[in-house]
Order: C-alpha cells, then sequence, then structure tokens
C-alpha cells in the first residue's frame, strides 16, 4: 500500500488515532495504550485512590460511635467486628484514627490501638478499638470453695454489693484463674485440678453469670487463660504440660474450638499469660525456668510461633506480667527473688529489651500486677508478711518503676485489678477470704473505701472487673 493512500480515522473509547504509516503502527499504538490504560486501572495511587483504613471494634454495646481518620473521613460504627473507613489513603500518605463521639445507651469510653501510621503499598486492618464501661461487675473464683463470687460495683463508691444467686458453681476443681472477654460478655475460668476451663454468659443487666456450652478440656494444670484484644482467640497456659492450649473463639456464642496443631509449646512452668495491645504476640511467664517466653500470634489463624531470642529472662520464680495499654512496657512479678523485671517492648518483633535498672527489689513477694489505664502507675500485691497494694510510678519515656505508696490489704493478697477507668484498685486475698477495695488518688495512693474488705468464698485466687 502507498504511503498516504489508506488514511482512516481509527475511534476507540474516545480516542482518535491518525496513523502515519500502516494498519500495523496502528496496532502497535492500540497495544501500547492497552497497556497504560492497564497499568492506570491497577495502580490505584496514579488514579487518585489508594488503599484501605480499616480494623477490629470489640465490646461496643452503646450506640452512636464515630471514628474519624486525619483526612477529615468519618465512619460510624453499629456493631463489633470489622470496620473499614470508605475513603482510601495513597500509597506515603498517613493516617490517624480517633474516636469522634464515644457510644452512649449505655455511656461507654472507647480507645483506639494502632491507630496511627503510613500507607505502605498495602491496606490497613490492624487497627482495634476497645470499648469499656465503667467498673460494673468484679468476679472472683474462689480456688477452695470451687465458687464464683459475683458482685455489682457502685460507680460512685467503688463498693461491693453481691449479685443475686452469688457465689456461684465453678463448674471444676480449684478454680484459679479466670478472665472477662474484650466486649464483657463472656467469664472463662481455668480450674486447675479438674484440666478444664468453664464458660460462662453474663448477664449485661444484673452481673448473673449461666453456664454457656460444654467446659473446655485442657492440658494438665491450667494456671491461666486469657482472651485477644480482637475477642478471636483464647489461649490457657498448662502448667504442668509445659504447653499453651490454643482456641478459635465463635462469633455470637463464646464457645471456643481448638485450633489447628494446640496445644503449642509454652516454656517451662507456664503460669501467667498476656497479649499485647495489638493482638501479635502472647507473652507468658515461665515459673520454673525463671523466664517470659514470647509467642507470635498468626493474623487469622491464631496459630501461635515462637519468636526470635526467646524465651527473656526474668527473675526467680515469675508468677504474674503486666503490659501498659500502650505496648511499650512489660512488667513481671518475680514471687521468690522478691522483685519486679521491667522491659521495653518492640510491637515489631515482640522481643523484650530489659530496663538497665531490672530488676527492681521488692520489700517481699510480688503476686500480681496491673498497670493502670493511663499508664502512669503498675499495682502489685504483695504477699508473704506484707501483705499490701503497692503503687509504682512509671517513668514516661524508659518504664521504669519507683514505688510511691503501700497500703494494707488483706492476708496474702493473690490478685489484683484496676477498673476500666482508673478510679478503683481491687485485691483478693486468698486467706482472709475477702476482697479490699481502694479508691485512687492522682498521686495513685490507694485509700480502702467505705466497707472494705468485702467477704468472698473461702480461698479467692483471681479477681477480674468487668
Amino acid at each position: 500500500m502507498e504511503r498516504g493512500a489508506y488514511n482512516p480515522v481509527y475511534v476507540k473509547r474516545g480516542l482518535i488515532l491518525r496513523p502515519q504509516s500502516s494498519p500495523e503502527a496502528v496496532v502497535k499504538t492500540l497495544t501500547w495504550i492497552g497497556i497504560v490504560v492497564v497499568a492506570l486501572a491497577t495502580s490505584s495511587c496514579l488514579l487518585g485512590g489508594g488503599y484501605s483504613v480499616g480494623g477490629t471494634v470489640t465490646g461496643l454495646l452503646g450506640s452512636g460511635l464515630v471514628l474519624r481518620n486525619s483526612s477529615g473521613k468519618y465512619l460510624t460504627v453499629t456493631a463489633n467486628g470489622d470496620f473499614t473507613f470508605p475513603s482510601t489513603v495513597a500509597n506515603g500518605g498517613t493516617y490517624s484514627v480517633t474516636v469522634m463521639t464515644q457510644p452512649s445507651s449505655p455511656s461507654q469510653t472507647c480507645t483506639v490501638t494502632n491507630g496511627a501510621g503510613t500507607i505502605a503499598k498495602a491496606p490497613v486492618t490492624n487497627i482495634i478499638v476497645t470499648c469499656s464501661q465503667a467498673g460494673r461487675y468484679a468476679y472472683v473464683v474462689n480456688g477452695t470453695a470451687n465458687t464464683i463470687s459475683a458482685y455489682s460495683i457502685d460507680e460512685s463508691t467503688g463498693a461491693l454489693t453481691a449479685v443475686a444467686g452469688s457465689p456461684f458453681a465453678a463448674g471444676g476443681t480449684l478454680p484459679i484463674a479466670a478472665t472477662v472477654d474484650p466486649g464483657g460478655t463472656y467469664l472463662y475460668v481455668a480450674n486447675y485440678s479438674s484440666n478444664t476451663v468453664s464458660i460462662f454468659s453474663i448477664d449485661d443487666t444484673t452481673g448473673i453469670i449461666t453456664p454457656a456450652g460444654e467446659t473446655l478440656t485442657v492440658g494438665n494444670g491450667p494456671m491461666a487463660v486469657t482472651v485477644d484484644p480482637t475477642n478471636s482467640f483464647l489461649y490457657v497456659a498448662n502448667s504442668l504440660d509445659n504447653t499453651i492450649s490454643a482456641f478459635n473463639v465463635q462469633a455470637g456464642t463464646g464457645l471456643p474450638t481448638a485450633i489447628t496443631d494446640s496445644p503449642f509449646t509454652g516454656g517451662s512452668g507456664p503460669v501467667a499469660l498476656k497479649t499485647n495491645p495489638s493482638g501479635t504476640f502472647l507473652y507468658v511467664t515461665d515459673f520454673t525456668g525463671g523466664n517470659v517466653t514470647v509467642l507470635g500470634i498468626t493474623s487469622g489463624t491464631g496459630i501461635l510461633t515462637t519468636v526470635s531470642g526467646s524465651p527473656f529472662g526474668a527473675g526467680t520464680g515469675p508468677v504474674s506480667i503486666a503490659i501498659d495499654p500502650a505496648g511499650a512496657f512489660a512488667y513481671v512479678a518475680n514471687q521468690t527473688s522478691d522483685s519486679i523485671s521491667m522491659y521495653a517492648l518492640n510491637a515489631s518483633t515482640g522481643a523484650m529489651t530489659a530496663a538497665s535498672s531490672s530488676p527492681l527489689a521488692t520489700a517481699s513477694s510480688p503476686e500480681s500486677l496491673v498497670v493502670n489505664p493511663a499508664s502512669t502507675f503498675l499495682y502489685a500485691a504483695n504477699v508473704t508478711s506484707a501483705n499490701t497494694a503497692a503503687t509504682y510510678a512509671i517513668t514516661p519515656g524508659t518504664g521504669v518503676l519507683t514505688l510511691a505508696s503501700t497500703s494494707p490489704a488483706g492476708t496474702l493478697p493473690s490478685s489484683i485489678a484496676v477498673d476500666p477507668a482508673g478510679t478503683f484498685v481491687y485485691v483478693a486475698n486468698q486467706n482472709s477470704a475477702d476482697v479490699s477495695v481502694f479508691s485512687v488518688d492522682t498521686t495513685g495512693a490507694l485509700a480502702a473505701v467505705a466497707g472494705s474488705p468485702f467477704a468472698a468464698g473461702t480461698g479467692p485466687r483471681s479477681i477480674v472487673i468487668d
């Protein structure tokens, strides 16, 4: 064909092509355009789109929760579960998710974990929004009596009043530890001698507990039980088997099913468990080994894997671990060596780095630890001759502890808890069969509330607040 003899106009998707030489050139031009179109379609950033930002909400009971991203976009959340903002963020862009409006009816306080960062060519799915009310109910497992004492909490004074029907049968022998799921819907109780975990539904209006499904059979000597922040997985420390039993928690029922390959190796004498606020790592204190085993939690499956460098050294006889709400620091109560180990946590790897001044010597054996919601104070239940509840100030930036004050508790205080607002501290006293309740002032000092201590069953070993 002679040059210029054929010069049609090619129209494709609004583009007008005028080939300069031949139909073959037209084909090449259209092919090049097709490649560009595909590239533009697959690169959302080039087209002005980006990557989604979202995560999980747990514990939501009220209505009206509104989340805000730093881009000025808002999202109303009406139920627990996964959430995603409708607008995306371009690669390299930043996001910062905060609570714009707290829920009401009932009034709740929701906090955000993993809320800020930079988009790195992937959607964000690990933001955790945890909602809670002021402490409403307290549950104490009475190891000798094989019962659970249940109390309603006076929001103004912190005082305890037994709920109707309390105490309740524990459903196992020697109940020794308990936890409430992030939604405040279920109570899980580890029964040491019967090698089981009992499951109870919590009535949100009355605090009454009722058995929910069959008890779980776990390993020998279960000493601790915990639920991850997303309310997806339940873990049990089996102290006599040196294992961790792992379960998926069924949404809506709270009933667990065993995770593939469970149980997992848990160190030597695992007796306490704690997840970091992101739910990416599980920290296990090994009483016999004198260290902390750190396990990675596989997203979506809950399978546990040992992290590099684990286990990390602690003192002799570590019996309890507390992690601050920001996930920056961890503290381990070393009962036998009368000390508290202090660590900085690596959010990416889970690794623990001991503070230069760790461990901190204590006057007596610390049995249980808890950090207040503001990450400003650590509270310790001290057993042996001291029988006190101690307040330690947390140094910002380093996490180092300084003893601030001590207050008398009952005999052999075995478990300590703080309410969601950080207003009251509760101590279960094993040998005096009661619960000490303290109000907290701005310095973290504890003062017994009117009516404290409150009677419990025989041999209270653990207390949890809903």
